[in-house]
């Protein structure tokens, strides 16, 4: 039995590398592309996290030093198996950048301007602004649940769309704006319950 438990861990920090592995490898474009492959392998493929705590996980890892799509990885991996999961994850994620990179960076300067290089690239970024759109949509469908997270949402896409603040500074003051309005809304909702039972 033991050796049957060994074999059934074994296998999920296994699922979790090739998972992130086809992450990594699939996703283009920066931080911000990976989250249709989270949302498609993670949450609906694999239940490791909701759509929600995927949501948090990527927003503390733009906070974070390093980039986003690993900073998420870790957090996931760490989720399912801890400290080890958070390194498998990881090692997942960045490996086929890795590799392709090596063999890309080796071969590059010699095809980078010709013209069916570029028009390649300009393609991926089309599809590229695509994955990022359909990920907000799916992403805003969770995260704004309200007026006052709609208001949230439209405020901090003005403040970084229009005057470039900083993401991180962005993401702190919508933290301890919710921390606010949830001890607000508690306050006035212990007030009422008290109101109630002196009536």
């Amino acid at each position: 039995m033991q050796g049957a438990g060994e074999e059934k861990i074994m296998g999920i920090y296994i699922d979790l590398f090739f998972t992130f592995f086809r992450i990594g490898g699939l996703t283009f474009g920066g931080g911000y592309t990976v989250l249709p492959m989270l949302q498609k392998e993670i949450v609906e493929n694999r239940g490791w996290a909701t759509q929600e705590e995927v949501l948090d996980y990527y927003a503390v890892g733009q906070c974070l030093p390093g980039m986003i799509a690993v900073n998420t990885a870790i957090m996931i991996g760490y989720n399912v198996r801890k400290r080890l999961g958070a390194l498998v994850s990881a090692l997942g994620l960045v490996m086929p950048s890795l590799i392709v990179i090596l063999i890309v960076a080796s071969v590059l300067n010699n095809f980078a301007d010709l013209p069916v290089v570029q028009s390649a690239f300009a393609g991926i970024r089309v599809a590229v602004c695509a994955l990022v759109v359909n990920a907000v949509y799916k992403m805003g469908k969770a995260g704004v649940i309200d007026v006052i997270t709609g208001l949230f949402c439209l405020v901090t896409f003005a403040a970084s769309a229009l005057w470039g603040l900083s993401p991180v500074l962005l993401v702190v003051t919508a933290a301890l704006l919710g921390l606010i309005v949830k001890k607000t809304a508690a306050a006035k909702s212990a007030a009422t319950d008290k109101g109630g039972e002196a009536k």
